[in-house]
This record gives C-alpha cells, structure tokens and sequence, in this order.
C-alpha cells in the first residue's frame, strides 16, 4: 500500500485527537504511522529534496489545512487539538474529508487566496492522490527538467564531434574535477590518440586523471566498444575511464563496463541531466525559493 496522501490522513487525523486531548506532532506521527501499517520502507522513503519524510510532509499538511480550517487548534508550540468546527466535520462526513470540503470556511478561503471554480465536485478525487505543495512543486520541476532535456539532447546531437567533445570536458570539469576548463580540461581527439577522445585532471597537478571517450551516436553502444575503451585506458596507464555517449548502452555494455569495473557510462538522458544539474548549456530563468518556519530562531527570542 502506497503511503496515503494528505487528504487520506485528516479525517484520521481528527479521529485521533476526537478524545479533546491536545497531543504533540511527534506523537500524532507515530499513531498515524501504526494505523495506516506504514512499513519500514515507507518511514523511509523521503521528499524529493530528501529534508523530510514523506509521511509526515503529507499529515503536517493535513494538520496545517485542518488549522486553517479551524478544525484544529494549537494550543502550545508543536501540538494540535481539536476544535469544535473539527467535530462537526467528523460528523458531516463519516468517510473522508478533502481539501474541496474546507473552503466552506471563510478562514480556510483566506487562506487559499481564492474560492474554487464555481460548479466544483466537493467530493474527495480517490483516483489521483493529493500531493502536498512541496509534492507538486517537485513533481512540476521533474516535469519542466524533462522536457528541458529533450530539447538540451537535440541540441547535443547537433553538435560536431570536437564541440560534444569539448561539451563534455567542461561538464566534467563543472562537476568539480581538476578547477578550470583551461587548466583541468584537455581535448585530444586526435588521430593516433589510441580511442581516448579526452581527460579531465582530477587534481591541480594532473597526477589523477580521468580519460574519456565520446560517441554522438544514434545507435545504442555495445560492449565491443566499452572492451576497446577499457583497452586504450591500459595502454595509457590509466585507472579510470568515462564513457559517454548521446545514445544509450546495451545491456551487455553495462554487464563489461561492470565487470571491468574503473568505467562510468553515461548515456543521453543522464548527460542532460547532468547539464541541467550543473549549469552547463542551460540558463536560469526563475528562480523559486521555498521557505519554511525556523523553529530554532523563535525558541532564542
């Protein structure tokens, strides 16, 4: 069972706290936790931006929407309570409580900025889970980062073979090896060059380095192609090798590169997103900061 999202958990949330005692967050997420029989992989599965667990992203969200709601109350700092509008909604809906249902509050419509469109089904959507804000924020971003990929590895593939190696020296190098394109990074690709297309220093002195290899390709790479790689890395006496390419390896080009085991491979979708992570090819055109409440800085007023 998939870990229940915001909605599933507030009218639980208001049977938990029905006997009127005010109970602290902690607990409330660890009853929650035992009544929906949440397994030790869901306790653990985290956000995207992996700062908090799912779970207890969605309850604090339920609670938050039940507070402005004034189903809920909290009395002291870290605790819940209900409130007597938290009764009656138990008692006007026996089966689920959603979001849509709150905003037959003038204070839970404030909250919002906005009533719903008129017309709108005030029943609970059971077929697509609620995500909590941060949810749907992310979910927004890894859709935006998809498409931004699609086109950044349309571009690539545009590239002459010098550019995408060029290309993929600078994103190495923007991912933190060897310092400066100039002093780190070293085309070569060359005639002669024994299948190295390029390296990055992993040190200012070179006294590490990575070699590479890049295929703007169409076609997947087999292990062939990984086996002369990791050929050309013994006869330049060195330990590690990248493999790049704007395809995709086979399956038996992942079992070589694994079993020979100093070669990373990467394939089209993970070098965009490589580009996208690191800044390279890509531009900054909003940016969108998510706030949260430092509890520590009240507690030192």
């Amino acid at each position: 069972m998939p870990i229940p999202d915001y909605q599933t958990f507030m009218r639980p949330l208001l049977v938990l706290l029905s006997d009127g005692e005010p109970r602290p967050m902690p607990e409330v997420y660890h009853l929650l936790a035992d009544e929906f029989t949440l397994s030790d992989t869901d306790l653990a599965t985290m956000l995207p931006s992996g700062r908090q667990p799912t779970y207890k992203n969605r309850i604090g969200w339920a609670k938050t929407y039940l507070l402005k709601a004034g189903a809920l109350s909290s009395p002291q700092r870290g605790t819940v309570q209900i409130t007597a509008r938290g009764r009656d909604l138990l008692l006007q809906h026996p089966e689920q409580i959603s979001t849509k249902m709150l905003f037959a509050f003038p204070e839970f419509m404030a909250f919002q900025g906005a009533p719903p469109p008129d017309g709108a089904d005030d029943r609970p959507e059971l077929s697509e889970p609620a995500l909590s804000p941060e949810e749907r924020m992310a979910a927004l971003a890894t859709e935006l980062n998809s498409a931004l990929s699609t086109e950044l590895l349309a571009q690539v593939t545009q590239l002459s073979p010098s550019q995408f190696e060029r290309l993929v020296v600078e994103l190495l190098v923007a991912m933190g090896y060897g310092g400066s394109v100039r002093d780190a990074g070293q085309a070569l690709g060359r005639s002669g060059d024994n299948g190295i297309d390029g390296l990055v220093k992993q040190d200012p002195l070179g006294l590490d380095r990575i070699y590479l290899q890049a295929k703007r390709w169409q076609n997947a790479v087999h292990s062939p192609e990984i086996r002369g790689f990791s050929g050309s890395l013994t006869f330049h006496k060195a330990s590690k090798g990248v493999f790049l390419t704007t395809s995709s390896f086979s399956d038996g080009a992942r079992r070589t590169a694994q079993q020979i085991g100093n070669i990373i491979l990467i394939d089209g979708e993970t070098l965009a997103q490589l580009m996208i992570e690191y800044g390279v090819g890509v531009l900054t055109r909003e940016t969108y900061h998510l706030r949260r409440v430092d509890s520590e800085y009240f507690e030192e007023l």
